[in-house]
């Protein structure tokens, strides 16, 4: 059972941690007279707080800074538990540690009383969905072992947790220093108490044994090709973090919706096997040779499927220095998937300490609790936290720095759900052929790629574009230029040329996209001055990492992100040159030898 205990700092969760793991005599042989003899040497009072905090750093700062794994095994069952930093500066560490486990303890120091890092901490096990809480109010010896201080301590706080549905299964009176209801009860310090001790409190924890009973969820890590000794697998590998998949199941992969059937259950060093179920790295091969990208959820085609959208209701815990508002672009990471997201609308803001409302504005100030709305870069499968807690919660990164977390309340409809449904029921019955995209690849020396390229109506795009596929064909690659004239004439011949037509257009652009990839070729495309949602539309329809935008123009006509902007006044040899330099970049042409 995965537990995280935390706190705020200085309240001793790592000295309760130690003398759990000394008093279950869960330490290594030498252990704890390792670091008596080390405090003896640099003539400091031993703490059971140093058999953890293991780094020098820490030891001198006196605060735990990153989230340690400590294990050890009552007489029930084998624990980890990951020790969450205490310090405001570290709450980021707790969300990750909250997000990986089942149940936690909450350390208040009965002497300093509690601080707002104890509400704040309250607020994020309830935001993680973490309902299984004992709270652990430690330094009893510091206030005379009290039961008023005890009792004032645990009715103040148990009314604050109420208030986030929040019900702990027992409030501990402890001393980590002396050990009193650590391990064993402390019927000679404080035998006003009658409840369980820390360690029982652990072990009645229930383990979550429903995983394997919800709808089969894996995350796609990434797929594997093997070559040596005729080995021919295709591993597509992740961990499976609820449901069980078996041999012979149908398997969809979304967003994509790309479906094929398990072939084959594999594991690192160990014999195939028949199935894999909730919380095993795993891997499994298909009938059916299919690209698939990390990102993606691996789901069930017996089972609900995750939903897909762009645009996620959400409940978030702010943790960066500047605050979070609309005009800024993150990173949203859920499982293995990683999209650019900005804020669509900030419903309501909440102080995490007194859930009391907070006059927000257009932004979410640090530490402070929203409800939001996102719009994502690109279409992510996920559940609601409510139905699937482990494909429910998300983190927000800025320069590599996790800046809040928090989970997903709501799937919200966005403007290109009705080309999803199609590409669903297009997948769903897609026959695929029997040449493999990576033996494609190695035979074109090259992989699929889309590139758009557009602009201002005035500037010559499709002079550059045949500049490109001519340079790209004399190099030996599978490519072809298409006009938008192309389109509208030929298959769109039947639709108008109204603005409401255009998603239509786009749509009908990238299946025949879809197609040109299948085949291994690179397709050049021309358009003039496409927007956000028509690059949305197409990426609904084509994998969205297969798909190179150029903007040619020295202004930028519309919002849309492009890869590449490249000058109207360049000759189209040079401008060629750039986008085969970028093509080479991203490793869409290459030599296989």
């Amino acid at each position: 059972m995965g537990i995280v205990i935390t706190g705020h700092v200085d309240h001793g969760k790592s000295t309760i941690i130690g003398r759990l793991l000394a008093d279950t005599g869960s330490l290594p042989d030498g252990k704890l007279e390792q670091v008596r003899a080390l405090c003896a040497r640099t003539a400091r009072p031993f703490e059971y707080a140093f058999l953890l905090d293991a780094l020098k750093d820490e030891q001198a700062q006196g605060i735990t800074i990153d989230a340690a794994r400590i294990f050890f095994n009552s007489t029930r069952r084998q624990y980890v538990i990951l020790d969450a930093p205490g310090h405001i500066e570290f709450l980021k560490n707790m969300i990750t540690g909250a997000s990986h486990a089942e149940a936690a303890l909450l350390v208040i120091d009965a002497l300093e009383g509690i601080q707002e890092n104890s509400r704040r901490h309250g607020y994020m096990l309830s935001l993680l969905g973490v309902r299984q809480v004992a709270v652990i109010i430690n330094k009893m010896d510091l206030v005379g072992y009290d039961q008023k201080v005890f009792r004032e301590i645990a009715d103040t706080f148990g009314a604050f947790l109420k208030q986030l549905e929040l019900a702990p299964s027992a409030f501990i009176p402890v001393s980590g220093r002396d050990g009193d209801n650590i391990a064993t009860r402390a019927t000679t310090s404080m035998p006003w108490y009658n409840g369980p001790s820390v360690l029982e409190a652990l072990d009645n924890f229930t383990t979550d044994r429903t995983a394997t009973d919800r709808p089969f969820r894996m995350p796609v890590q990434g797929v594997y090709k093997f070559t040596e000794d005729g080995d021919d697998r295709r591993i597509v590998a992740g961990t499976a973090l609820t449901g069980i998949i078996s041999r012979g199941d149908d398997v969809v992969f979304f967003p994509s919706g790309k479906r094929s059937r398990v072939r084959s259950i594999e594991a690192f060093s160990a014999p195939p096997a028949g199935s894999a179920s909730a919380g095993i790295a795993t891997g499994f091969t298909l009938d059916e040779q299919i690209y698939v990208a990390r990102g993606e959820i691996a789901a069930r085609a017996d089972e609900p499927k995750p939903h897909v959208t762009t645009r996620l209701r959400v409940s978030l815990f702010w943790l960066g220095k500047e605050p979070l508002g609309k005009r800024n672009e993150y990173t949203l990471k859920l499982g293995t998937a990683r999209v650019p997201v900005r804020v669509e609308a900030i419903q309501r803001v909440m102080n995490a300490s007194t859930l009391a409302a907070v006059d927000f504005g257009e932004r979410v100030n640090r530490n402070d609790v929203a409800e939001c709305v996102l719009k994502l870069g690109r279409a992510i499968a996920f559940d609601v936290a409510a139905e699937i807690p482990e494909t429910g919660r998300f983190v927000l990164v800025e320069d590599y720095e996790i800046r809040g977390g928090g989970i997903i309340r709501e799937a919200l409809p966005d403007r290109q759900s009705w080309v999803r449904d199609r590409v669903l029921l297009r997948n769903y019955k897609w026959e695929p052929s029997e040449i493999s995209s990576e033996q494609r690849a190695e035979r074109y020396g090259q992989v699929p790629r889309l590139v758009l390229i557009t602009g201002e109506r005035d500037t010559d795009r499709k002079t550059l574009a045949r500049e490109l596929e001519a340079r790209l064909f004399s190099d030996g690659r599978v490519v072809y230029f298409i006009g938008m004239g192309n389109l509208l004439y030929g298959m769109d011949a039947d639709i108008g040329r109204a603005e409401e037509d255009r998603r239509e257009h786009m749509r009908r652009l990238a299946e025949i996209a879809n197609l040109m990839l299948d085949s291994g070729a690179i397709l050049i495309v021309t358009a003039a001055e496409l927007t956000s949602e028509d690059l949305e539309t197409i990426k609904a329809g084509v994998d969205a990492d297969r798909v190179t935008t150029v903007w040619l123009g020295d202004t930028l006509g519309t919002e849309l992100p492009s890869d590449l902007r490249v000058s109207a006044l360049l000759p189209p040899a040079e401008a060629a040159d750039q986008i085969k330099s970028l093509l080479r970049d991203h490793g869409v042409i290459f030599r296989p030898w």
